[in-house]
C-alpha cells in the first residue's frame, strides 16, 4: 500500500489515473466510473478514490488526445480575469493574447464576475485541460492551493490583485501612489470634503487605492472624518445610487474620488441626473470609454491594461524557459486632466 509520504510525493508531478487506481487499491475504469459519476461503486470504493484523487491532487485530463503535443506541452494558456463586461480586462486580455499568438500559443480566457465559487471551479476546470501557464487575476488574497501547480513547473502570474502565502510574478498599477496623487489633485484645486466611492474593499488593489486617498488627505491635514466613504459598490448600478445620497446629504461633498471605471460611470450619471456635472469635481481611477468627448472631459488616472497584459504573458514564457525568480513589475498609471477634476468647489 502507498504511504501517506509517497502520495504527496507523487502529488508534485501530474498525478495519472493509473496512480489513482494504485493509490485506492482498485482498476483504472472503476476510478473512471467515479469520476464520472456512473452506478455500480459502492460506497467504500467511492470514499477511496476520492480520498486518493484529494490525496494526489489529480485532475482529470480531458483532452489529453486532442490538446498534447510533442514535448508534453498543450500550447495553451489559460486566462482568468475580472468580468469582461469591463473595458480594462478586454485590453488585459488583448495584450495577453498578442505576445501568446507570436509563440503560436492560444488563449483560454474566463470571467469571475467576482465570484470566489466560481474562481475556485474555473482555474480547476483550466488545469484539468493541462494549460501550459496561468495569468490570473483573483479574488481571493490567499493562493497557496497553487503552489502544488507551480511545483509541477506551472507557471502561475497574476496582474492586477496581488495574492498571498504563494511566490509568484504580480503584475500590477501604482494603485497607493496613483490614488494619492489623484486625491491631491483634487486637494490642489481647494477642495477640502472629497466623497470617496470605492469597489469592493477584499482585494488588494481595493485596500491599495483607499490608503493612497487616506494618504492624501493626511498630507493635507484633512481628517478623514470630513471626507464620506461609500464602498463594496459592485457595478455602475451601485454606484448611481451611492452618489445620489452622497451628493444630497446636508454636508455634500464638493469633490468625488471613484476608484474605478464602473464606479466612474455610475457616478458620472449621477451627477448628469442631479444637475451637478459642473459644480461638483471628479476625478477616476482608470479611464472610461469616451471620457475624453463627454462635457466636461473625465480627469482620470489611466492605466495600461495592455501593457500589463503583454507584461504578464512575457513573464509566463520566461518562467517555461527556465526563469526562477519572481518579479513584482508596477506599471505607472497616468493622471489625464480633461476638466472634470478641474472644477473648484462651490461658495458655501
Amino acid at each position: 500500500m502507498t504511504t501517506p509520504d509517497a502520495g504527496a510525493s507523487q502529488a508534485r508531478a501530474h498525478a495519472t489515473i493509473r496512480d489513482v487506481a494504485k493509490l485506492a487499491g482498485v482498476g483504472i475504469k472503476t476510478v473512471s466510473r467515479v469520476i464520472n459519476d456512473e452506478p455500480n461503486v459502492s460506497a467504500l470504493t467511492h470514499r477511496n478514490v476520492m480520498r486518493a484523487i484529494s490525496e494526489l491532487n489529480y485532475r482529470p485530463n480531458y483532452n489529453a488526445g486532442s490538446l498534447r503535443r510533442s514535448g508534453g506541452k498543450t500550447q495553451t494558456f489559460g486566462l482568468v480575469v475580472g468580468n469582461v463586461a469591463n473595458r480594462f480586462w478586454g485590453a488585459v486580455h488583448r495584450g495577453v493574447e498578442d505576445v501568446a499568438s507570436e509563440h503560436n500559443v492560444a488563449v483560454l480566457a474566463a470571467s469571475l464576475d467576482d465570484d470566489t465559487a466560481r474562481e475556485e471551479r474555473i482555474i480547476g476546470e483550466l488545469l484539468s485541460r493541462r494549460v501550459d501557464g496561468l495569468i490570473l487575476a483573483t479574488v481571493r488574497p490567499d493562493q497557496s492551493a497553487l503552489v502544488v501547480e507551480q511545483q509541477r513547473g506551472i507557471p502561475i502570474v497574476f496582474v492586477d490583485r496581488e495574492p498571498e502565502n504563494i511566490d509568484a510574478d504580480v503584475v500590477v498599477t501604482n494603485n497607493r501612489g496613483g490614488a494619492e496623487q489623484a486625491t491631491a489633485h483634487l486637494i490642489a484645486h481647494r477642495h477640502r470634503r472629497i466623497g470617496y466611492l470605492g469597489e469592493p474593499g477584499g482585494m488588494s488593489q481595493a485596500q491599495r487605492r483607499r490608503m493612497g486617498f487616506n494618504d492624501a488627505l493626511a498630507a493635507a491635514g484633512i481628517a478623514a472624518s470630513d471626507s464620506p466613504v461609500i464602498d463594496d459598490l459592485r457595478d455602475s448600478d451601485a454606484a448611481h445610487a451611492a452618489t445620489l445620497e452622497m451628493l444630497t446629504r446636508a454636508d455634500a461633498p464638493t469633490a468625488l474620488f471613484s476608484s474605478q471605471n464602473h464606479v466612474t460611470i455610475g457616478a458620472l450619471h449621477a451627477l448628469r441626473e442631479l444637475g451637478l456635472q459642473r459644480e461638483i469635481a471628479i476625478v477616476g481611477f482608470n479611464d472610461v470609454a469616451l471620457g475624453d468627448l463627454i462635457e466636461p472631459g473625465l480627469t482620470a488616472m489611466a492605466q495600461n491594461p495592455y501593457q500589463m497584459g503583454r507584461i504578464a504573458a512575457a513573464r509566463a514564457f520566461a518562467r517555461l524557459e527556465g526563469d526562477t525568480v519572481s518579479q513584482r513589475i508596477v506599471v505607472r498609471s497616468v493622471l489625464i486632466p480633461r476638466g472634470s477634476g478641474e472644477i473648484p468647489p462651490r461658495r458655501t
